[in-house]
């Protein structure tokens, strides 16, 4: 219904609208970033069939020799169209090529492979035990090889290799964005992609733009994969030293299995440095050129996503796991970036079921997982006359003022800037530099020529890494990934390994099987200045590929073996007759395998415990109470993020891993701060005490010297008098605002769901509503009172006698009256929003349109929730809402 305001992307009009955007936002102190395309991957009407992504088909033939090949070498590509929002489409109602139609928009392309023969990119002929021969050139027109096989070579296998599209589409385009996803192992195609922008941006100042966006790489989300370049086999040989077209059986997974393994690596490998060079620096020189920094998720490619990171200023990560989180955020750690950002609860739940307290639950996984610069995915435009609920992002959660919870959105986002405040002016402070054995991964065959990286979902399940990895979360200690190519930058300081700025204790690999020669010898080279690499279980004794294998094989073997280990322990058995004396070994536990190497040490040991005591590494002991923290550094000491991600209240001593002369807590979500109490530990760490709420969070901040503190009093917790007293009495709930219908004024003597009451109107009711009760003061004395709001559903604004006291949006919903503001008799009024569930359940069961949206129409998240291949909530039930109570004053002192 909205077609005539459509604005195509890049147009005059769209860039009048993006300096208006750009001015307004200057005005008001926004910081804006712009994506290079309108949904992902990169693409549009402008990239042509050269620049789009590509796909290689392969057959095999035999012939006898002797003998000549009777089939035709052909590949005929069947039709293939899936749409964003399902709808079936017929190829015969699109045009070809994809860009000329002028319907793209309500077609929601999602993939397209149109019908017919393939171009015949190499046929190559391999006879058993002779060397391949390329017949290309013996390929007519129609497809029949005019070759005869050598008579005496015996059975030829000959293996035909096609290229066609991919047809990824832009997903989720809008209007004058729609088109074929680039291919991003081709320069050339990047270089064609970005000078689009270069036209458009012409006599425009974009000089308040802040950088560049990319969502994700994600070309692979659909039928096959994007898996090759017209330049692959060039590009291959001149990397790689030796002709890919002579290893087909090997790239297929044909060959013997040590050649399979290689030549998968060698391939994959280059498809990594293309997209590393051809698009993420190609993408980068772009952005310098304009002056503007690039954000980027480089996860979900075919590649080494540390080093995608790496190139990028500010690495963005996604998703509900900080093992996932880590590899964005350990680039910029080893790399030195100070921002990391993320794609934050997009799909946290079902559409319309998210609260902003669930949301804060969702962010504060990011800080502990070392995000700093939170964005929402996404805060949709709304046009005011639009009929509720609104345009709607396809994913929840839906962060717009048609959500009644939005009126209290901003506690959410004071909470999160206040944390930022800290994590952004401050520096990581982990010990360890964990290896990324991408190699291993690399040079194992699948079903698929690529595999694509996101955490450890797929690709390390089950594997030394992953445990390792998880092992060291779980039990508190500091760490970073790190990359073959980042660890060409590391150099050592003292005994320290430092890279980014940053420096660590030491290297830890992770039992891999196998190393590139060039990173083991950097390993040794700096263990010899003085730095310490431990091997887990054993150290890699294979390099992966097939390119330079003798060589890199000895070589690295040689390195190896040239170790002279001892254990720890004095009386220890050398491992081999004839081994030399380490001189002055380090203290380590008597399992422990020791060997010096110049100045440093490489340590071998089966026990991670082990090889971290050697190090002198504890890990916080607070990650074994139910409390997760992110720590890191400034001038003053050291900043802990700590959050209680537990449904107990946790209520006594957490010891931190370091000596300080002061301590302040900072609350991010009340701005309560001041001195804890404090002792000492038995080793000299200062330990506090703390009382957390289920999923609560605090900042700690450490200083070196007391003066820091002086401006702060004593952080108080309120301790109970006596038992909470339950507000009673006839509470009146007024609805302000919502729909579909303003239900009429209600009065009860006990505390629920509003959907509880009598009638419809309530229960299809979303929006907000106040309660309000009037009762006497308690008699008990106290320094002060815990208002506690019991059951709420979603957020809730407190008021008492007139005066704003808090604004609460969960998981508890707590806050501290002073004695002073009750009076001998209060009215106490809580306004309180929720979901917009029910009202979305009432339009779906009366059939009310609401799913109006072009390219995607609202899918579920859930299959339950499916009807017609779109969500649907005509089957839910009222969902609670409102204030459940029970609604009590617990009479507090306060004690540090």
């Amino acid at each position: 219904g909205s077609e005539k305001q459509f604005v195509d992307f890049l147009s005059p009009q769209w860039m009048q609208m993006l300096m208006h955007t750009l001015n307004e936002s200057k005005r008001l102190g926004l910081g804006v970033d712009l994506a290079n395309a309108t949904g992902w991957p990169f693409g549009g009407p402008w990239t042509k069939d050269a620049d789009a992504s590509k796909t290689i088909y392969y057959k095999t033939y035999t012939v006898n020799g002797g003998e000549q090949l009777k089939e035709v070498v052909e590949y005929n590509k069947e039709t293939w169209v899936r749409t964003a929002n399902n709808k079936p489409v017929g190829i015969d109602t699109i045009l070809k090529p994809v860009y000329i139609n002028k319907n793209l928009q309500a077609l929601a392309l999602d993939q397209i492979q149109y019908p017919g023969k393939l171009p015949l990119k190499t046929l190559m002929g391999y006879a058993d035990g002779k060397t391949a021969i390329d017949l290309t050139k013996f390929v007519d027109a129609n497809g029949k090889l005019n070759w005869t096989a050598p008579q005496d070579d015996g059975k030829w296998t000959l293996y035909a290799l096609f290229e066609g599209l991919h047809g990824k589409m832009v997903e989720r385009a809008a209007p004058g964005g729609e088109g074929y996803a680039i291919d991003h192992f081709s320069a050339t195609a990047a270089r064609n992609y970005f000078k689009k922008f270069d036209e458009a941006f012409k006599g425009y100042d974009l000089s308040y733009l802040r950088g560049f966006f990319n969502d994700s790489y994600e070309v692979d989300d659909a039928r096959g994969q994007a898996n090759w370049t017209s330049q692959l086999f060039e590009e291959f040989k001149k990397r790689r030293g030796y002709d890919l077209k002579d290893h087909l059986p090997a790239l297929f997974g044909k060959d013997n299995a040590d050649n399979n393994s290689r030549v998968i690596y060698d391939y994959r490998s280059v498809i990594d440095e293309l997209i590393l060079e051809n698009f993420t620096k190609e993408w980068k020189k772009w952005g310098a050129s304009k002056g503007k920094i690039l954000r980027n998720q480089s996860h979900g490619s075919p590649a080494n996503t540390l080093d995608l990171y790496s190139v990028v200023d500010i690495p963005e990560t996604e998703g509900n796991d900080i093992l996932r989180f880590k590899f964005a955020t350990s680039a910029a750690n080893v790399m030195g970036k100070k921002l990391v950002s993320s794609e934050s609860a997009t799909w946290l739940n079902e559409h319309f079921l998210s609260s902003w307290g669930d949301v804060k639950k969702a962010i504060d996984l990011y800080f502990l997982g070392g995000v700093n610069h939170i964005f929402y995915h996404g805060t949709e435009y709304s046009p005011k006359d639009a009929p509720w609920p609104g345009w709607l992002f396809y994913a929840a959660v839906h962060f717009q003022p048609t959500n009644p919870q939005w009126k209290d959105f901003h506690v959410l986002n004071e909470y999160i800037t206040r944390v930022q405040s800290f994590l952004q002016s401050s520096k990581p402070d982990n010990d360890i530099l964990l290896y990324y054995p991408l190699a291993d991964r690399y040079s194992e065959p699948g079903n698929t020529m690529l595999q694509h990286f996101d955490g450890m979902e797929r690709n390390f399940e089950k594997t030394d890494f992953e445990k390792i990895a998880k092992e060291m979360q779980d039990k508190g200690y500091g760490f970073d990934f790190f990359s073959d190519r980042q660890l060409q930058n590391f150099i050592v300081q003292g005994n320290k390994i430092v890279t980014g700025g940053h420096t660590y204790k030491a290297i830890l690999l992770p039992a891999n099987k196998l190393i590139p020669l060039k990173s083991m010898q950097k390993m040794f080279d700096l263990a010899r200045k003085g730095g310490i690499i431990m091997f887990y279980k054993e150290p890699p004794r294979d390099v992966p590929g097939l390119h330079n294998m003798e060589q890199d094989r000895n070589s690295l073997r040689k390195l190896v073996d040239s170790l002279r280990f001892y254990f720890a322990a004095s009386t220890a058995v050398p491992r081999d007759p004839g081994q030399k004396k380490i001189v002055n070994p380090p203290l380590a536990p008597a399992s422990m395998a020791i060997a010096d190497v110049g100045k440093g040490f490489i340590y071998e040991d089966s026990f991670l415990e082990s090889l971290f005591e050697a190090v002198g590494l504890e890990p916080e002991s607070m990650m074994g109470s139910g409390l997760e923290f992110t720590r890191r550094k400034n001038n003053d000491g050291l900043v802990y993020f700590i959050n209680n991600r537990s449904t107990s209240v946790f209520n006594n001593w957490i010891r931190l891993n370091t000596k300080a002369s002061m301590v302040v807590l900072f609350d991010p979500m009340t701005k309560k701060s001041g001195i804890p109490r404090t002792r000492k530990g038995e080793k000299g760490e200062i330990e506090i005490f703390m009382q957390l709420q289920p999923f609560e969070s605090i900042i700690v901040q450490t200083y070196k010297t007391t003066a820091a503190g002086t401006d702060y009093f004593d952080f108080e917790y309120p301790d109970p008098v006596s038992h909470p007293i339950e507000i009673k009495g006839d509470w009146t709930i007024e609805f302000l605002d919502g729909g579909p219908t303003i239900p009429a004024k209600a009065t009860t003597a006990k505390l629920g769901s509003w959907t509880d009451l009598d009638g419809n109107d309530v229960k299809n009711f979303s929006g907000t509503a106040k309660y309000s009760v009037t009762f006497a003061k308690p008699s008990a004395k106290a320094t002060g009172w815990t208002l506690d709001l019991g059951k709420v559903n979603e957020t809730a604004e407190v008021i008492l006698n007139g005066k704003k006291i808090a604004t609460l949006i969960g998981p508890t919903f707590q806050c501290v009256v002073p004695s002073s503001a009750l009076q001998q008799t209060n009215k106490l009024e809580i306004i309180v929003a929720n979901l917009m569930a029910n009202r979305i359940a009432y339009m779906d069961r009366n059939n009310i349109p609401w799913k109006i949206f072009y390219n995607t129409n609202m899918p579920a998240r859930r299959r339950e929730n499916v009807k017609n291949s779109l969500f649907n909530a005509s089957e839910w039930k009222p969902l609670p809402s409102g204030l459940s109570g029970p609604v009590t004053l617990t009479p507090i002192k306060y004690s540090p």
